[in-house]
């Protein structure tokens, strides 16, 4: 059994909750969970060390931990790979990747907690400004809670935990229910590379009993939330005067141009629709593609989508695995059931094997299918041609969400014209959407939330601006 670490110290409970393996359905631990006095001491313990540690610790002291626990990190890379394989049935391919990324945001945020910078302010700009001089700099803000995913437990954890303790904040951590072994092992990690253990407190329960307290609490100065819109909405009105990043999800459209390299687009597109069974926010959801080269582009998105092995996530080679659980695959199952109910065509995949969902491509579809109009967060894409380019940015636009595009063209005019006019937090050229790098500012606009991840971005959102401004002596 695991449980919350506070003060570094574990919490045993009689209350616990099962975590399976989503592939075998076996169980694999369970964790105690938390009630709310425990938050309350875990919140309090870490306002203490904020004041008392963080506050005070030196960046170059911050920057170490954070490189230290890096190093660890990639010491153990293939233990951490197998607990998200375990936890989360990823591909152990794509679990080590997960890793590698991880270890990158730490290092990226051992880089930046040297570099928080101010600026001096020409004071005498201004009217009534001689003889005075001006600085603004960035103080941390206190008490971050991280409340994070199941689908990447490693990384975007510390897209959240490695930024905040950059910037000398404290940390409660409240990981997925699904996958908290990961949490629970990066915590102990921070711990061993000297991270004082009150500045990262880990706290498991679930989001009645933990989480809506943890976002209302006072001494909480921070909440940094990525998962489901009607979470991210009551997170939104709980959290008062607070500051709040909320990434929420996507649909994903990728626009496929007659001129562009239709083999580099289908390779990728494959793979940016269907890692990690589709349970990636940013997965390639909607394709359209110019009429000219559709019939071509199905054909062979098809045949290598069959291609791709489905089974084990523990074995060398798998490249598509289960989804969290049978739960989920059973809802994935009925959203494709519905749209072929309704005219849609399942051109390959459909079948569910308990909690696999063979990759699943969808033509014919209606803007109003669910399988196009929500967040599918399943191994399914829908394929849909179009005529003009005011067309494709039209269909593309038709969406609540708005986090990332793919745009697929050699018409370098085109391709930036495009992407001036697709309502999204980022956009790549010649790129899949479900493509992240971990120091570009990753958020959405319209109902896939708000503020920027990305060390740099996320640092300056865990940060207060505070002037200081000197009148001289004349």
């Amino acid at each position: 059994m695991i449980g919350s670490i506070i003060n570094g110290k574990e919490l045993t409970s009689e209350n616990t909750m099962p975590i399976h393996n989503p592939y075998s359905g076996e169980k694999i631990d369970d964790i105690a969970l938390a009630t709310e006095q425990e938050l309350n001491e875990a919140i309090d313990d870490s306002y203490k060390a904020f004041h008392d540690t963080m506050k005070k610790m030196p960046a170059h002291e911050r920057a170490d931990i954070l490189r230290k626990t890096a190093d660890l990190l990639e010491e153990r890379t293939e233990e951490f790979a197998q607990t998200v394989v375990k936890e989360a049935g990823k591909p152990i391919s794509a679990s080590r990747g997960e890793v590698h990324r991880a270890i990158q945001v730490l290092r990226f945020a051992y880089e930046k907690a040297k570099d928080i910078t101010g600026e001096v302010i020409p004071m005498d700009a201004a009217v009534g400004g001689n003889g005075r001089m001006g600085f603004a700099k960035r103080d941390p803000l206190g008490v971050v809670a991280a409340i994070t995913p199941f689908n990447f437990p490693l990384n975007l954890s510390l897209h959240k935990l490695a930024p905040a303790l950059a910037a000398g904040n404290a940390v409660i951590f409240k990981p997925a229910e699904k996958t908290p072994i990961s949490a629970y092992k990066l915590t102990k990690l921070f711990h061993e590379a000297g991270l004082p253990e009150s500045a990262l407190n880990l706290v498991m329960g679930t989001g009645k009993e933990v989480g809506d307290p943890l976002v209302k609490h006072d001494k909480i100065h921070k909440i940094s939330f990525t998962g489901s819109l009607p979470v991210g909405r009551s997170i939104k009105e709980s959290a008062g005067f607070k500051k709040v990043t909320l990434e929420l999800g996507s649909n994903s459209p990728n626009i496929i141009f007659s001129d562009a390299d239709l083999d580099q687009a289908v390779k990728s597109l494959v793979t940016g629709a269907f890692a990690f069974s589709g349970q990636v926010c940013i997965s390639a959801q909607r394709i359209y593609v110019q009429k000219e080269v559709y019939d071509q582009f199905l054909k062979e998105y098809v045949s290598l989508t069959e291609s791709l092995k489905v089974g084990d996530p523990a074995e060398e080679g798998t490249d598509v695995g289960p989804m969290i659980n049978e739960k989920e695959a059973e809802r994935a199952k009925q959203w494709i059931d519905d749209a072929a109910e309704k005219g849609a065509t399942i051109a390959a995949g459909g079948e569910r094997n308990g909690a696999i969902l063979k990759p699943t491509i969808m033509t014919d579809v209606d803007e109003n299918m669910k399988v196009i109009a929500e967040e599918v967060f399943a191994p399914i894409v829908s394929i849909i041609p179009f005529d003009t380019e005011e067309e494709a940015v039209r269909f593309s636009n038709n969406s609540i969400y708005g986090l990332q595009a793919g745009v697929f063209t050699k018409d370098i005019n085109r391709a930036f014209r495009v992407a001036e006019k697709l309502e999204m937090g980022g956009v790549w050229i010649n790129e899949i959407s479900t493509y992240r790098q971990d120091n570009i500012p990753y958020g959405g606009v319209k109902k896939s939330g708000f503020g920027r991840e990305g060390v740099k971005y996320a640092i300056e959102d865990m940060t207060e601006l505070k002037f200081i401004g000197v009148k001289l002596e004349q």
